[in-house]
């Protein structure tokens, strides 16, 4: 069963079935500074394993967010947009309702991002900076969309 909110002219939806993958895509490839380059099959297989919310106007896409997660006790939120002329409308706020409020977020005992610019967004919703940063390692591989190609 699949969730939708509405705002007058705006959805936020997690229909896999209305994703827009080419308008996703043009903004993840070409606008994000986090995937930038990023194929589409990438991204296509990405968002078949994710959970992902589209968030629409008049059934055009123009916002974006996907968890990778388990259901149970851990998520991870990311490629999160709003088209830059729709910003300013309160949608992206919205879409973290949307996401906070969906069942699959319930009770997780961690729930991740990162963000370089959008720290104000997510503290609204309980996110805070790391408590013990020295616990978290990652694997980074920078520009790894560029070498594929």
């Amino acid at each position: 069963m699949y969730q939708e909110f509405r705002d007058g002219n705006f959805l936020v939806s997690t229909d896999p079935g209305k994703l827009d993958l080419e308008a996703i895509h043009e903004f993840l490839s070409k606008e994000s500074y986090w995937a930038k380059g990023i194929p589409k099959e990438i991204m296509r297989r990405a968002i078949e394993n994710s959970l992902c919310f589209g968030v629409y106007e008049n059934r055009k896409q123009i916002g974006f967010a996907r968890i990778i997660t388990d259901h149970a006790t851990f998520a991870y939120l990311c490629d999160v947009y709003i088209l830059e002329t729709h910003r300013v409308k309160g949608l992206a706020k919205w879409l973290m309702s949307a996401i906070m409020a969906h069942p699959s977020i319930q009770g997780l005992r961690r729930f991740n991002l990162v963000t370089r610019d959008a720290h104000r967004l997510y503290k609204q919703f309980g996110f805070t900076a790391l408590n013990n940063p020295d616990g978290y390692m990652e694997l980074v591989k920078r520009d790894i969309y560029q070498k594929i190609l």
